[in-house]
């Protein structure tokens, strides 16, 4: 593990940028910066046009350590180079520490909750991230309803890959998001509070994880995570708000920062210029970075 990468998302203040959309969500996040799917022909030019938005995003003066701590990146992202290295490396040169998403997306809704999908191929990535010098992971679960069943299921299969992780030398991110349009979205998080602190404090001295949830609905629900010596850190999704409720919501939360993707890009557009496009980043950056370190 990086030391230097492990006391900056521990100590520093700053958000994590999620620019991890992937297989599915692609097309969405294209159209979103204004490429419509007759653009390109194939996936191969998909995610090559994809990848010119991240790089003309990471290579923003906007996109610098001063806000940002880390950013979560999709497996062809680390794979691929900007400016001549591989991304992870041109992120940790700007000191932003580089995360790998490594789920292969959700699995059908059942107990209320939806699972990850298995992950044959992962010690092969864990090695290939290594190799490309990634800090840590991110993997993703969503929960619909308080199901008590199912809640438990996310989170013992959340806490079963970190370990996994952990072995290889990574730092999770473990993400059980919380659907912010949940009918009992309050009672969801409450449970899942317990299940996460049930694992959290089984975990060694050596067993360090970070969090990745929904901002909770009541505030300060998760106070007792965020202070706990094993987490990391504990960063926020956005989960579908918008960027200015996102950050009215992150402000009520003592010692929550972000770790958004819409909220973060979501006014970039293909057409501006680059004096438009790094003026619309800086002031996303700018309000976000606000949000995480200037709390009520």
């Amino acid at each position: 593990m990086n030391e230097n990468h492990f006391n900056r998302m521990k100590n520093d203040d700053g958000f994590v940028a999620a620019l991890d959309q992937s297989g599915g969500s692609t097309p969405k996040a294209l159209a979103a910066y204004g490429i419509k799917e007759d653009a390109y022909s194939n996936e191969e030019e998909m995610f090559d046009l994809v990848h010119e938005l991240r790089t003309r995003i990471v290579t923003s003066p906007a996109f610098s350590s001063d806000k940002i701590l880390g950013a979560i990146l999709f497996e062809q992202t680390m794979d691929r180079k900007v400016e001549g290295k591989y991304t992870g490396d041109y992120l940790a040169d700007k000191g932003i520490v580089p995360f790998i998403k490594i789920d292969k997306g959700l699995a059908e809704k059942e107990n209320g909750v939806q699972m990850m999908k298995p992950m044959p191929e992962l010690d092969e990535l864990l090695r290939r991230s290594n190799e490309r010098n990634m800090f840590g992971t991110k993997m993703r679960s969503v929960i619909h309803e308080p199901n008590e069943e199912g809640i438990k299921a996310v989170v013992d299969q959340q806490f079963e890959v970190a370990k996994h992780i952990i072995n290889a030398g990574l730092v999770p991110i473990v993400e059980p998001e919380v659907d912010i349009n949940s009918s009992d979205k309050e009672k969801c998080e409450e449970m899942l509070n317990e299940e996460i602190l049930k694992h959290v404090n089984a975990l060694s001295e050596d067993e360090n994880i970070m969090l990745k949830l929904t901002i909770p609905t009541k505030a300060n629900l998760y106070k007792e995570l965020i202070e706990h010596p094993r987490v990391v850190r504990f960063v926020a999704l956005s989960g579908g708000y918008s960027r200015e409720e996102a950050n009215e919501k992150l402000k009520e939360n003592d010692g929550m920062i972000a770790s958004f993707s819409r909220a973060l890009v979501s006014d970039l557009n293909v057409d501006q210029t680059d004096e438009e496009f790094n003026k619309t980043l800086q002031e996303a950056v700018d309000s976000i970075y606000d949000a995480s370190v200037n709390k009520k």
